[in-house]
């Protein structure tokens, strides 16, 4: 016969152990369901500009991150009727987009900048001081 022991500090870091695996799960389940927005990127000599699709997104509910190597965009939809209307139709059940990106050496996290305007949200990522042309100077010998 065994007997459990249980003690406050126990049961504190089993509660934080199943929070932090129930929170995982969700965070899987939900990325599973995301919606993928399209994306357009361009590059110039300074950097790369990304153009992201997110109609129906409030500045709210998006959230523009960078862990690590990784820049993450994550993002609710807001589909509110007006009162006393009920959807007969609905063509985009998913309300939750993520998309994610990894970022070269060459580029500047720490420089990112961000911009939404009608739905679509642009983001600047200039390229690392390293990795700008740069003119080299010849000299008379």
């Amino acid at each position: 016969m065994t007997t459990a022991v249980h003690t406050p500090a126990a049961d504190a870091a089993e509660q934080v152990k199943t929070s932090a695996s129930t929170a995982a799960q969700t965070a899987r389940r939900r990325d599973d369901y995301a919606i993928q927005p399209a994306v357009d990127v361009t590059e110039d000599a300074q950097g790369l500009t990304l153009f992201a699709d997110l109609p129906g997104v409030p500045r709210e509910q998006l959230q523009l991150r960078v862990e690590k190597d990784r820049l993450i965009i994550e993002a609710e939809m807001q589909l509110d009727l007006p009162d006393g209307l009920k959807a007969g139709h609905v063509e985009v059940s998913r309300q939750f987009y993520r998309r994610a990106f990894t970022l070269s050496k060459e580029l500047d996290a720490d420089q990112i900048g961000a911009e939404l305007s009608n739905g679509v949200l642009r983001v600047r990522i200039p390229k690392a001081a390293h990795a700008q042309p740069r003119k080299i100077e010849i000299k008379l010998g």
